[in-house]
C-alpha cells in the first residue's frame, strides 16, 4: 500500500518538525530566600535557561545538560557536535534543558545584577553558590516545570560537579547520568590553579574599583593559567611549534595572549572570580556522610567518562566515582 503526501501535508509535517526543534530562552524567577552552604543567603533571583524540542506527554524525554564554567545556557553554541538536528541529542526526540549557572554573566543571577537589599550591583559582594546550592536552585526550576523524572543528566567539569550534587540529593531523579571529566570533591591541585587565577585578577589595579569592568586585564592572565590545566604537553607540541625557531614572540605566547583576549570579549572578571570559588567549594561529602556514602545513594544508571590527558580532572578522580 502506497501513501501520498500532498503539498499541504508536506508543509504541515515540516512545520511540526521545526516546531518540535524550536529553541527557546526562558527566565525563571526564584521567589524567596535560598540558604547557601557558605552560610550566606540570596533571595528573589533569576535563572536563565534554554530549551530545545518538545516535552513528551509522559514527560519521559527530558535531557538536562550542565554547562562548563564560562559557557552559556545554549548547548548548540558550545556543543554543536552533540546537540541539534540529527545529532545525538536531537530536539526531535528529546526535550533538552540547559540552565545558566548562578554566578555567571549570561543571564542567571550574578555579580552584575542588582542586590534587592542595597539596590546596587552585587559586584564583588556576590555570594558564591556551591555545586549543591546550584543543584537546589535547579531543583526549584524542575518543580516549577512539573518534571518528576529526568531521562538523562550530562555534564563535564564544573557541570559534572553540579550533576553529581543533584543526583546525590535526589537519588532516583535521573534515569541516566553521564558525568564527564569531573570529581566528587575538588582537589588541592585544582584549588591551587583556581587560587592562582584569583591572585592574577586581584593584582589588576582595577579590581578594587568596584565596577563592572574590574579585573578584566587580570582575567586575561587567569585564562592563560587555566589553559595550562585544560591543555597538555603533547597538545602544545603538536599545535604550537615554532617552525622558524623563533627567539621571542613564540606561537605559544601568542596563543596564550589570544585566548585571554578572546575570553575578555565575552565574559566578566568578577563572574570568573566567583565561579572559581564555586568550583573550589565542591565536595559531595560535606556534612553527615562521606563522599563514598553519598555516591552510593545514587540509583541512576551511570556512565562515567574520563580523559586520559586531562590534568585538572585526572582519570583517578573518575575511577573514584
Amino acid at each position: 500500500m502506497k501513501t501520498h503526501l500532498t503539498s499541504d501535508g508536506f508543509f504541515i509535517f515540516w512545520k511540526r518538525r521545526i516546531l518540535s526543534m524550536e529553541k527557546k530562552k526562558h527566565i525563571y524567577r526564584y521567589n524567596g530566600e535560598l540558604e547557601l552552604e557558605s552560610g550566606k543567603s540570596i533571595r528573589d533571583f533569576n535563572l536563565t535557561y534554554t530549551t530545545l524540542g518538545k516535552i513528551a506527554d509522559k514527560k519521559d524525554n527530558v535531557v538536562w545538560i550542565f554547562h562548563g564554567m564560562t559557557a552559556n545556557s545554549d548547548p548548540t553554541d558550545w556543543w554543536p557536535g552533540m546537540v541539534g538536528e540529527g545529532k545525538f541529542f536531537d530536539p526531535a526526540r528529546f526535550f533538552i534543558i540547559c540552565v545558566n549557572m548562578p554566578g555567571s554573566c549570561y543571564g542567571s543571577v550574578g555579580p552584575l545584577d542588582i542586590n534587592p537589599e542595597t539596590k546596587k550591583q552585587y559586584l564583588q559582594t556576590f555570594p558564591f553558590f556551591s555545586s549543591l546550592d546550584i543543584a537546589h536552585a535547579f531543583d526549584a526550576l524542575r518543580k516549577h516545570l512539573n518534571i518528576d523524572k529526568i531521562f538523562m543528566g550530562i555534564g563535564a567539569s564544573m557541570g559534572g560537579q553540579q550533576l553529581l550534587s543533584w543526583a546525590t540529593e535526589h537519588p532516583t531523579l535521573f534515569e541516566y547520568i553521564v558525568p564527564i571529566a569531573t570529581n566528587a570533591f575538588h582537589s588541592p591541585w585544582g584549588k591551587a590553579f583556581n587560587a592562582s587565577q584569583r591572585m592574577s585578577i586581584e593584582t589588576d589595579h582595577t579590581w578594587k574599583s568596584f565596577s563592572a569592568e574590574a579585573g578584566m586585564e587580570g582575567m586575561k592572565v587567569a585564562r592563560s593559567i587555566a589553559l595550562i590545566s585544560y591543555r597538555h604537553y603533547e597538545t602544545y607540541e603538536r599545535t604550537q611549534q615554532d617552525e622558524d625557531k623563533a627567539i621571542e614572540n613564540t606561537r605559544s605566547e601568542s596563543y596564550q595572549r589570544y585566548q585571554g583576549e578572546k575570553l575578555a570579549k565575552r565574559f566578566n572578571a568578577i563572574s570568573y572570580y566567583i565561579l572559581t570559588k564555586s568550583m573550589d567549594s565542591h565536595h559531595l561529602g560535606r556534612g553527615v556522610l562521606d563522599a563514598e556514602s553519598m555516591l552510593g545513594k545514587i540509583k541512576s544508571k551511570t556512565l562515567i567518562i574520563g580523559i586520559s590527558s586531562d590534568l585538572l580532572f585526572p582519570v583517578k578522580e573518575q575511577a573514584f566515582l
